[in-house]
């Protein structure tokens, strides 16, 4: 079974991402796309980048698998989220977070036998995958939960044992 810092990623730019630095910190990953209803998120995410730098990193995933709402380049959708919200947390290169080609990362964070915690699925743009500061999946929040909802701040806000 592999575990959360084990994984590289791709940043927007195609440089790689090693999610070990992030080792310490709490972690929201979010599959986002740039024309969805839920695209004002963002806007939540990056707030809560800056109010819990210390202590959280927020890292987007952009998808087009539902409904087609994340067309765009790589750059695109950077050039999108830098003039749109200002966003300074990772942006990943697009990938497919559902199926038989879903990237490495989301078959870890869906699957119970992978993560050892629980199964999940993904159901549109903007679900958040709650990663402790051990690496271990600590929850997952559907689409229509703000980044900002009670229950978001109070996982980030408490301690985790060790």
């Amino acid at each position: 079974m592999s575990a959360f810092y084990d994984f590289k990623v791709l940043l927007s730019n195609k440089k790689p991402f090693d999610l070990n630095q992030l080792r310490g910190k709490k972690v929201l990953i979010v599959n986002t796309a740039s024309e969805c209803g839920h695209t004002p998120q963002y806007a939540q995410l990056q707030e809560l980048q800056e109010h819990f730098s210390d202590r959280l990193a927020i890292v987007a995933f952009p998808c087009n698998q539902f409904g087609g709402q994340e067309p765009g380049s790589g750059q695109e959708i950077q050039n999108f989220c830098s003039k749109n919200y200002h966003i300074t947390f990772p942006l990943m290169q697009k990938c497919n977070v559902k199926g038989k080609d879903a990237h490495p990362l989301y078959q870890w964070l869906s699957q119970k036998e992978l993560n050892g915690v629980a199964d999940s699925s993904i159901k549109w743009n903007f679900q958040k995958y709650a990663i402790n500061e051990n690496g271990e999946l600590a929850g997952v929040y559907p689409h229509g939960t703000d980044p900002t909802d009670p229950a978001i701040i109070d996982w980030i806000q408490q301690p985790t044992p060790f």
